[in-house]
């Protein structure tokens, strides 16, 4: 880092004590826009980076609701309105029992770039709750949504502020938060996106994420003389991301030979048979191991991540900081020649700067998990309109959005002289937007 960066990261750890994953995000993104700022020294002059490094506000309250045994429970909320400079705020909802102040803004903080490379006007935000919905009963994470939603929604609408889902947070917990909203309010908007398609949904929303991860890893790839026909790919998770990126890739001619979940990753060398993975995590709920148990020649291994597997490409599609540096190592000794992160801030920083040291293609988070936000944004679209669009429009649509996010990221990483340093490209990208439009709006 220079001096101005080193600057603005140790007043972001002074003023964020204890928070490594916010100081994870910033410090990639500081150190990729060292030549942003120097060409443009009025978005330092004019305080858009102090601003942009600062949430506009933060909400942290408690849900109390009833288990099922008569018993108060007590979970953290959170919500995290980062920035709105090109749109209302827009990000997920995280339930998971790792979350905390530090996760909620370090994946806000990420979707004000995400966001902004969709070229959609959405601004950045995000929330959750340290709640677990492993092993809760529909009744108790209907109760639990509902009294999570009595909070929260006094902080959000249709042009405030959007949330949709995130881990652990699918369409039953969309349909419990939502039908809570209107009850509140007394009228039907599109607060929430990710609702099932007859109420407000987009069709392909479901598949969004995945999808786009394969489309934009696919324009890189061509980018470099290279396809997915033939390659042998490794995806760690096994929800929504995992689940359509494994879809397309096969699609596209890939073998997909592993998925995992938290307690472990199936090897299967004649390749994943998808539907059997969608009836055990999508209708069943159980865990990835019952893979093995159906599947003549699939293994299960009892370690999360399946990194160790030899593969061409590697895809993240599970959670934060998957990919450490050690793992990384393995990777590279093993052949492979692209990741394409589908989970938020997948890799650690050092994962990814021994990634592009050994000349391995890296698709960052904010531009290669972009998809599930942009159809995200156009549910909203369809949501003010009255009106709803065919799977093959909103897939059309969600196609374009992706090569034309590679091909920002692309020409950015050029202007500054990092041809092919798609983290630095996407960084930069995405940030001149939001930039721009601070500037322009003055000092608030």
């Amino acid at each position: 880092m220079n001096e101005l960066s080193k600057k603005y990261f140790e007043t972001v750890k002074k003023r964020n004590p204890g928070e490594a994953e916010f100081h994870q995000a910033v410090e990639e993104v500081l150190e990729c826009l060292e030549p942003v700022l120097e060409k443009y020294p009025e978005y330092v002059e004019s305080g858009v980076m102090d601003r942009l490094l600062e949430p506009d506000r933060q909400f942290m309250f408690r849900v109390a609701w009833i288990d099922d045994q008569g018993k108060c429970q007590v979970n953290r909320g959170f919500r995290v309105q980062f920035n709105n400079a090109i749109g209302p705020y827009k990000g997920g909802c995280r339930f998971h029992p790792s979350v905390y102040l530090g996760i909620i803004k370090f994946l806000g903080f990420e979707q004000i770039f995400k966001n902004s490379l969709t070229t959609l006007p959405i601004g950045g935000g995000k929330g959750g709750s340290d709640f677990d919905p492993k092993g809760k009963s529909d009744a108790e994470i209907q109760r639990f949504c509902q009294s999570f939603m009595l909070e929260l929604g006094k902080y959000i609408d249709a042009d405030t502020d959007v949330p949709a889902g995130d881990m652990g947070v699918g369409a039953r917990e969309i349909g419990y938060m939502f039908g809570q909203y209107k009850r509140m309010k007394n009228k039907w908007e599109g607060v929430l996106t990710g609702k099932g398609v007859g109420w407000g949904g987009s069709l392909a929303r479901t598949e969004a994420t995945g999808f786009g991860l394969i489309y934009f890893t696919r324009e890189m790839l061509k980018a470099n003389g290279m396809d997915f026909k033939g390659k042998r790919v490794v995806i760690s998770g096994s929800g929504n991301v995992a689940i359509y990126a494994c879809k397309k890739a096969q699609e596209y001619g890939a073998k997909v030979v592993t998925v995992s979940d938290s307690n472990g990753y199936i090897i299967d060398e004649a390749g994943v048979d998808l539907a059997l993975v969608k009836q055990i995590k999508e209708v069943e709920r159980k865990r990835i191991s019952e893979y093995a148990a159906r599947k003549a020649g699939a293994t299960y291994v009892d370690r999360p991540n399946p990194w160790e597997v030899p593969c061409d490409i590697a895809l993240p599609c599970s959670t934060q900081n998957d990919i450490d540096l050690a793992k990384a190592e393995v990777l590279v000794k093993n052949g492979v020649k692209a990741v394409g992160e589908g989970a938020n801030m997948p890799c650690t920083n050092e994962a990814v700067k021994f990634f592009q040291s050994k000349g391995v293609l890296v698709g960052p988070a904010k531009a290669a998990n972009a998809g599930g936000v942009a159809v995200s944004a156009l549910e909203m679209s369809q949501n003010s309109m009255r009106l709803e669009w065919s799977f093959e429009e909103v897939d059309q649509r969600l196609d374009g959005i992706m090569t034309n996010i590679f091909a920002a990221v692309d020409a950015a990483s050029k202007e500054f002289g990092m041809p092919g340093n798609y983290v630095a490209g996407a960084n930069i990208a995405g940030f001149l937007k939001v930039a721009k439009a601070m500037k322009a709006q003055g000092v608030v």
